[in-house]
């Protein structure tokens, strides 16, 4: 991507040793691809070697967000990009059209439906939405902080 073309905008200056890596995909706004989703991020999880319990938050954060895009939206394809400055990690999903008032916790939900904003909520240490700056579109994003068991410092070596 050009610079100023990300879904989201650079985290915090980088300090020197400090490794940034981006990763981004796009699926069609099918409920098929949220699975793909799920196994793209998983391999890239696995690749950063981020830790288990980040790489498993991390996969049903994308799960959740793509799933809303495809539900929620009126949206041919579903873009997913995937951001890590140092072991700390951001997710951003967009969709091409949302509703207006964006996406909104439901904590009365009786239903199955409805809780996947929840989920991401608890698992995140941060999320939110904006407009994507096209005509139409959202950026929903979530950022998850490193596992306290892994180690500091850049990636370990296979």
């Amino acid at each position: 991507m050009a610079p100023g073309s990300a879904l989201i905008p650079r985290l915090m200056d980088l300090s020197p040793g400090t490794e940034a890596l981006r990763y981004c995909f796009a699926l069609p706004a099918h409920p098929e691809s949220v699975a793909g989703a799920r196994e793209l991020t998983r391999a890239r999880m696995d690749a950063w070697k981020l830790g288990r319990d980040t790489g498993d938050a991390a996969v049903l954060i994308v799960s959740e967000l793509v799933t809303n895009a495809v539900v929620h939206t009126a949206s041919t394809r579903v873009v997913c990009e995937l951001s890590r400055l140092g072991r700390r990690l951001r997710i951003a999903v967009q969709d091409q059209g949302h509703q207006p008032g964006g996406p909104r916790l439901r904590r009365s939900s009786d239903d199955e439906h409805g809780r996947g904003l929840l989920l991401v909520d608890a698992m995140s240490s941060a999320w939110g939405s904006h407009d994507a700056g096209n005509a139409s579109g959202r950026i929903v994003w979530a950022e998850l902080a490193p596992d306290p068991e892994q180690p500091s410092g850049t990636e370990q070596p296979c």
